[in-house]
């Protein structure tokens, strides 16, 4: 059961950022101290990426262990109070996130996703992996 009221619940929720969220911000220093130089979240592009390098066509999705679902991982688990809305929200996000993945390979980006759990422990293995695309991309066409 849910510990905090509708209104008080309601109120955290509204406080969830989208973007420019700590771990998002964790990656961008990383990547910004290791010469990557990219553009933040681009609409235009089907699933909003979290960070975009529209040149070399590589894409960094940052996504929450909860709202992604991320499996096994302790830091996911469907909540216990108003399951039905949060099993169909949670399971539509992973849905959307296939599709997502689809379409940007048919596309030709290379997409690449860190989960927050990753950040947490610093475990930068994804990041590494992008830098060093990057860095073989930028040296191919310059």
């Amino acid at each position: 059961m849910d510990n905090l009221d509708k209104k008080k619940r309601s109120w955290n929720m509204s406080r969830i950022k989208s973007k420019n969220t700590k771990p998002e911000i964790v990656v961008k220093k990383y990547l910004y101290k290791n010469g990557v130089r990219y553009k933040s979240s681009n609409k235009k592009l089907i699933g909003n990426p979290d960070l975009i390098i529209k040149k070399y066509k590589l894409v960094l999705f940052v996504h929450g262990c909860f709202w992604h679902a991320h499996q096994n991982c302790k830091e996911f688990r469907y909540p216990k109070s108003n399951v039905d809305f949060w099993k169909k929200k949670i399971d539509k996000n992973i849905q959307r996130d296939k599709e997502v993945l689809k379409t940007l390979d048919k596309l030709s980006y290379d997409v690449y996703v860190i989960w927050e759990c990753e950040i947490n422990k610093k475990d930068f293995g994804v990041l590494e992996e992008f830098i060093k695309a990057y860095k073989q991309l930028k040296e191919k066409i310059s």
